[in-house]
């Protein structure tokens, strides 16, 4: 067992923020192997041959040869292929759009069942054993996806390797977070978990700037292709630095839970019972519903942040603009809106939750602005939906981490994730419908900020039952370093768990 030096030493030195900077590498993999299927669908729905056709305007064409009503888009196959621009030349081309149900499945079930669902087991595990070899392997294992997904010729092969790029990515977030959790004190944890949190926006940057200039590059002929190949080598370089070089740290534990909680070892079954006590309080169901609901417009979006421009604005390069906004923005967010609510939360594990509320109240105008204004205003919108809409990230892991007790605190984060995102990683599949109803951009407006409005109404409740039961905890004079949910799982342990004090 560490030494108190040495304990010290691993949460507030150098090499924390080493350990940090490798988990932030890993998180940006793993938003960059998951969203490089979005950037290059079209090519890829094209070569392969999944989703919905559509009349596309032709490469190398200017806007002023297609006229400003652009290229009918619920035109048929002749009508598409016959329609001629201001000049009476051939303009368009009816081809697959990268779009349309196969795709959302790929996008959203596919991957999300089993990402969720191997959270849960995976989550278990690490409750148990070493977190930093499970998070090597499961790295190494969704960058081998990855660079296979470069070999598919079929659609079936997206699938299976969609389903093992889910199961691979289900360990990243549970690892890291329990270790940052254990490296950090809690005064600077939320600002540790933004720092982690960078990852997002880095990889979703990079998959915009490796998915559309190196397609456009073409490299042998095999542009896409190149994509996937560049994104999955670098994840074995850094499984071997994680496993190799990262120490599995002490595990910490909640003040008033110490005595109870290191002297014996919790089952499966009892952490689980534990697990679902704290979920079933209406504090996280509520957070829960709020967040997913959050997910689920970020899903919606970065899913078909891409196809939104290529169907109304083709000439434009989204990859010019998404390379950096998406980093510069959200950067600043995770990182603020973690510095923010560690400057709150002296005032309890709600005041963290107004920072949510505030942020996506706040974004939601400049979400709505980004689909009613062209580019390049469109793009200039979505800096400060960023910069303030992305500060939920790490406020609410560490309102998570905060309420439950330690000995299931990456089981809690596993089940929390299984739960936004199951919802959350879902909501693209209302695309589709509402798409053929209303139009790609109406979806949007409804799915995207509107659902930034209405989680924010959600949380506000949340804040209400959290400072409910703080009344709760003061009125059984529970100690104030306690997790707020602490007394649900001592109800658990009264109902079977053989704890020191019992016998």
């Amino acid at each position: 067992m560490a030494t108190p030096t040495e304990f010290r030493w691993n949460r507030t030195g150098a090499y924390a923020l080493y350990v940090l900077l490798l988990l932030l590498v890993t998180y940006l993999l793993n938003q960059l192997d998951r969203y490089a299927l979005a950037i290059c669908t079209q090519p890829m729905a094209q070569e392969i041959g999944y989703g919905d056709y559509g009349c596309l305007e032709l490469k190398n064409v200017s806007k002023a040869e297609i006229g400003k009503a652009g290229c009918p888009k619920n035109a048929t196959e002749v009508q598409c292929d016959t329609y001629l621009g201001p000049n009476k030349t051939e303009v368009c081309y009816y081809d697959r759009t990268g779009g349309g149900f196969q795709y959302q499945i790929l996008a959203g079930p596919i991957f999300i069942v089993i990402y969720t669902f191997a959270g849960i087991g995976l989550g278990y595990l690490a409750d148990i054993t070493n977190r930093k070899l499970l998070l090597a392997g499961c790295l190494a294992f969704w960058s081998l996806m990855t660079f296979l997904t470069g070999f598919a010729s079929e659609y079936w092969h997206l699938v299976i390797l969609r389903f093992g790029l889910g199961f691979g990515e289900a360990g990243c977030t549970p690892f890291a977070s329990s270790l940052i959790a254990d490296y950090f004190a809690a005064n600077v944890r939320g600002i540790a978990l933004g720092g982690y949190n960078i990852g997002i926006y880095a990889g979703y940057s990079l998959s915009y700037a490796l998915g559309d200039f190196i397609t456009a590059a073409n490299i042998n002929g095999q542009g896409w292709r190149w994509v996937f190949w560049i994104a999955g080598v670098p994840g074995f370089l850094v499984a071997a630095l994680i496993a190799f070089t990262v120490k599995e740290p002490v595990r910490t534990r909640n003040a008033s839970l110490q005595e109870r909680s290191e002297s014996y070892e919790t089952s499966g079954l009892q952490k689980l019972k534990m697990v679902m006590a704290c979920f079933c309080s209406p504090s996280l169901l509520i957070l829960c519903l709020a967040g997913s609901i959050r997910n689920g417009a970020g899903y919606v979006w970065g899913y078909n942040t891409q196809l939104y421009f290529t169907t109304y604005y083709p000439e434009v390069s989204t990859g010019q603009w998404l390379s950096w906004i998406p980093l510069v923005g959200g950067s600043i967010a995770v990182v603020f809106g973690g510095f923010i609510s560690d400057r709150l939360v002296k005032w309890g594990p709600y005041a963290r939750i107004w920072v949510l509320i505030a942020s996506l109240t706040l974004a939601a105008p400049f979400a709505a602005g980004t689909l009613f204004f062209k580019p390049p205003w469109a793009f200039v919108f979505q800096i400060p939906t960023y910069i303030i809409g992305e500060m939920w990230v790490s406020v609410t892991l560490a309102v998570v981490i905060e309420l439950v007790p330690s000995n299931i605190r990456t089981t809690a984060i596993a089940y929390y994730f299984f739960i936004i995102s199951n919802i959350g990683g879902n909501m693209p599949l209302l695309v589709p419908p509402i798409e053929q109803a209303l139009g790609l951009r109406a979806a949007l407006y409804i799915l995207y900020p509107g659902c930034y409005l209405l989680a924010a109404a959600i949380f506000a409740i949340c804040i209400l039952v959290v400072k409910r039961d703080i009344r709760r905890k003061e009125a059984l004079d529970v100690p104030d370093s306690s997790p707020l949910l602490a007394d649900d799982v001592r109800q658990e342990d009264s109902k079977g768990i053989q704890t020191p004090d019992d016998g």
